[in-house]
């Protein structure tokens, strides 16, 4: 429960604990940052770890007069640490997506009946489905590791991995290195990220309430 509540006060409050981290390792941080973002978006059992919030709050730091963070610089390091996390995510997925334990806690989540309906997803959207999973936490990790498991074309995914990423990376951190510190926004920036995660679940939250009506519609004919 503790580990949950450090969690969640992280992800909050990313700017007070950036602040910290920059003090404390300079030019280091990049490194921090990259592993960040690479192990959220690489390895699908960190899914929790900061994504948007991070990348906006690390864009509104790099703007600071005297900040150790260039931001060019973080714009190539996220981006690389973007793309190879999806990277690494689609490899482990086609690796072992198939082999995971049905009995364990991953495995219920990812099973063969749904690597088959992922599959037909994947087939029926194609890759604007790695592109949109990008702005979704908790999907953007498990996206790749799907798309790998149920053996998405890689040329194709990779595409729509480097789009995505490019697009994610831009949009999250340049609204944090252009709007993260008007007074209002750096006042309120616990609510910034709180409204960051609201909007970034939306499309989840949409495609949920239309599956939901799919399936209403389906059992009334």
């Amino acid at each position: 429960m503790e580990i949950i509540k450090a969690l969640i006060s992280f992800i909050i409050h990313i700017d007070q604990h950036l602040v910290e981290i920059i003090n404390t390792f300079g030019i280091w941080t990049y490194v921090i940052i990259f592993l960040i973002v690479f192990i959220e978006t690489g390895l699908v059992i960190f899914p929790f770890l900061p994504g948007d919030s991070l990348l906006f709050a690390a864009g509104a730091l790099a703007v600071l007069p005297g900040s150790d963070l260039n931001i060019f610089i973080l714009l190539i390091v996220l981006w690389v640490a973007a793309v190879l996390g999806d990277t690494v995510n689609y490899h482990i997925g086609k690796k072992i997506g198939t082999s995971i334990p049905q009995d364990s806690w991953l495995g219920k989540v990812i099973n063969q009946e749904k690597m088959d309906k992922a599959e037909a997803f994947f087939n029926k959207h194609g890759g604007k489905t790695i592109f949109i999973a990008r702005f979704m936490p908790f999907i953007r990790t498990f996206a790749p590791f799907v798309a790998g498991a149920s053996r998405m074309n890689y040329r194709y995914f990779l595409n729509y991995n480097i789009l995505g990423a490019t697009v994610w990376v831009l949009l999250c951190t340049l609204a944090g290195y252009f709007f993260g510190n008007i007074p209002i926004v750096k006042e309120n920036f616990s609510l910034v990220v709180l409204g960051i995660i609201f909007v970034s679940i939306l499309p989840m939250i949409f495609s949920f309430i239309k599956s939901r009506m799919d399936n209403k519609k389906a059992k009334t004919k």
